[in-house]
């Protein structure tokens, strides 16, 4: 038996293993179902357009909803490796805005309002330019400016200034709107994920255990209380008691999910799958939410982009820039530069995100183009009001689940997309821009009304892979978790991941998940205190 248990080794899961350990007299033990972060692409910046489209994912279908017209057999992917998305996103480091989590606290989650998670923002931080109100410099995890550069993306930054949007030199300073490059999870050149800043340091203590390649089958509740897990390891199950706590970790797709398996859900629906019902919890798997987005790829004249790294003679000299320097494209996360715009429907703050990477073909799903040789600025709507939701397939742990995320099914959704959408053609068009660009590669069709624009959103958008919302915290009907993110009518349970936020940040949701994990180790560490 150990004292806590942490299912799920991702950006919040490591972060929670971490600080838990730091009390020698409580003992650890982190479960991940995915391998360790050996792998060499995971540490170079650079390497994001490898990991995050191979084996160190799992690709999830999810179902469109009715009048969907777009990509065939939509899949969205999440991490599934040590670090979680910290080991294999583009490290943008972003938090979103200061309305995002006041709203949390106006619908109920009181104690996680801007001045409540601020101070877990900056616990994490370790920043080498900042140092003021809004930023750490003493956390484990690395956030800096990006070693390099490319020169068209500060072409691209040019005509977002042309277009009329103002620089902003740090878009987590509490003001958003602006163009300006992003700062990343990186130190020294190589990527800062969660398991490399919080867990390594920590994976001497004797009193933390770290099992990778280990996938929880459910939670074990006795008389109303969390008493441990089973697992799968090496196709044998296993059975982990837990002293105090039971800490999910897993997920805004995975942790509904094991919840229901394990009898925690919405007892109509665990009834049909033939899920013994522990607990009925309606919210379980509901108020699914993701930011959806689409791609705008231009070909360039010449070889100018990333593209040209591709040929050999190119990564060879990148390489050897890297090795002997540690300077170069290799320290680049690809995507650089970024900038938030209002729309005509926001309420006085940016609802549009726009990230330009100097090269076509590095997403997955984003097409290359003619000639090799492009750039894509990706257009994303950073507070949608569709969400849909998740159920199980059947109580066999190794399906997967049913997702309806229900994207782009309100209206405004795809009204704020399609002007979105044209005023990212329009910074593209600028004079910054015009001698390097050949020509429009998407759109392909002409884009003249406002007809137009929304047909090309529902036809292009896709997911950008920040599901929340599943295990929604507060005190409704539909929540999961309160405010010390334990699971309602549950002891011993709590659940500390994005599925826990009511409702998206307007931005890349990686660092909310670091947040999450700080802040739920805050909670966890009190409650011992007051024992």
């Amino acid at each position: 038996m150990v004292q806590y248990i942490v299912v799920g080794g991702g950006s919040a899961g490591c972060v929670i293993a971490a600080r838990l350990s730091e009390d020698t007299q409580a003992s650890v033990v982190l479960l991940e179902e995915g391998p360790r972060d050996t792998h060499p692409f995971i540490h170079l910046p650079v390497g994001f357009y490898k990991t995050s489209q191979g084996n160190l994912v799992e690709r999830y279908p999810w179902e469109p909803p009715a009048g969907y017209i777009g990509a065939p057999n939509p899949t969205m992917v999440q991490a599934r490796v040590l670090g979680g998305g910290s080991s294999v996103n583009a490290m943008v480091y972003l938090r979103g805005q200061p309305a995002d989590y006041d709203s949390w606290a106006d619908g109920g989650a009181r104690g996680w309002a801007y001045k409540d998670v601020l101070p877990f923002f900056k616990k994490c931080e370790s920043n080498d330019r900042f140092s003021n109100d809004a930023h750490g410099t003493d956390g484990p995890l690395g956030v800096c400016d990006q070693r390099f550069t490319h020169p068209l993306t500060k072409l691209w930054l040019q005509a977002c200034q042309q277009a009329g949007l103002a620089y902003n030199a740090d878009f987590n300073s509490g003001v958003q709107d602006g163009c300006g490059l992003y700062q990343i999870n990186a130190r020294n050149g190589l990527r800062s994920s969660t398991s490399v800043a919080y867990l390594k340091p920590a994976r001497r203590r004797p009193n933390l255990t770290v099992r990778t390649h280990c996938r929880v089958l459910r939670i074990l509740v006795e008389n109303g209380r969390a008493t441990g897990v089973e697992y799968l390891e090496k196709n044998r199950r296993h059975v982990l008691r837990a002293d105090r706590e039971v800490i999910v970790s897993a997920g805004a797709i995975n942790t509904p999910k094991l919840l229901m398996l394990s009898g925690i859900g919405p007892a109509s629906h665990l009834h049909d799958k033939g899920v013994k019902v522990i607990h009925d919890l309606p919210g379980v798997g509901q108020n699914l939410q993701d930011h959806i987005e689409v791609s705008l790829i231009n070909e360039l004249r010449r070889p100018l982009s990333y593209d040209k790294y591709k040929k050999p003679h190119w990564k060879i000299a990148a390489g050897l820039q890297y090795a002997l320097f540690r300077q170069g494209p290799v320290t680049s996360n690809v995507v650089e530069g970024g900038a938030f715009w209002r729309t005509s429907l926001a309420e006085n703050r940016a609802d549009a995100q726009y990230c330009f990477m100097a090269g076509a073909g590095v997403e997955d799903g984003v097409g290359s183009v003619p000639g090799g040789n492009g750039c894509t600025l990706n257009v994303c709507q950073t507070r949608p009001r569709s969400s849909g939701f998740l159920q199980l397939h059947s109580a066999d742990p190794m399906d997967l689940p049913r997702i309806e995320p229900n994207y782009l099914t309100d209206p405004l959704d795809v009204e704020c997309m399609a002007q979105a959408t044209e005023f990212g053609r329009h910074i593209m068009s600028q004079a910054a821009l015009a001698g390097h660009i050949q020509r429009e590669h998407v759109p392909a069709e002409p884009l003249r009304t406002g007809d137009d624009y929304r047909r090309f959103v529902r036809r292009h958008a896709h997911a950008a892979l920040h599901p929340v919302g599943t295990c929604k915290m507060g005190t409704d009907a539909m929540a999961v978790v309160n405010n010390d993110l334990r699971v309602h009518g549950i002891d011993g349970l709590r659940i500390a991941d994005n599925s826990i936020a009511p409702s998206l940040c307007s931005s890349n949701t990686n660092a909310l998940a670091i947040m999450i994990g700080e802040k739920a180790a805050d909670h966890i560490q009190r409650a011992d205190q007051s024992l």
